[in-house]
């Protein structure tokens, strides 16, 4: 599945899009989009418990492999799931905001 454009992705931020972080909770302390919810792919169910079905859910992972596979899975299930191209790699490569510590913010 192909992700939506970086750009597409930070006009979604900016208008408070919902986004979920598919990694594991060490990579997500390492660095995640401020705001974004932890629900790691290795857990299923936290994937899908909790999204709204009213708008898009953005799908972040490290550089865009884990997240094509979530958004996929969420789709199937009737999410409006969409994964976000290059990841939170090249969110940071591209001088964006990044967060770090804690998985406070789990799904």
């Amino acid at each position: 599945m192909r992700g939506v454009d970086p750009d597409v992705f930070a006009a979604g931020l900016a208008n408070g899009a919902f986004v979920i972080d598919v990694r594991e909770p060490g990579e997500y302390r390492a660095g995640h989009v401020p705001g974004a919810r932890l629900a790691p792919l290795s857990t299923p169910g936290a994937v899908v418990d909790g999204l709204p079905g009213d708008r898009p859910v953005y799908v972040m992972c490290a550089s865009g492999n884990r997240s094509g596979r979530a958004a996929e899975h969420l789709r199937a299930v009737g999410a409006e799931a969409v994964p976000v191209a290059g990841g939170t790699a090249a969110r940071a490569r591209a001088g964006c905001p990044v967060a770090r510590g804690t998985a406070a913010e789990a799904a």
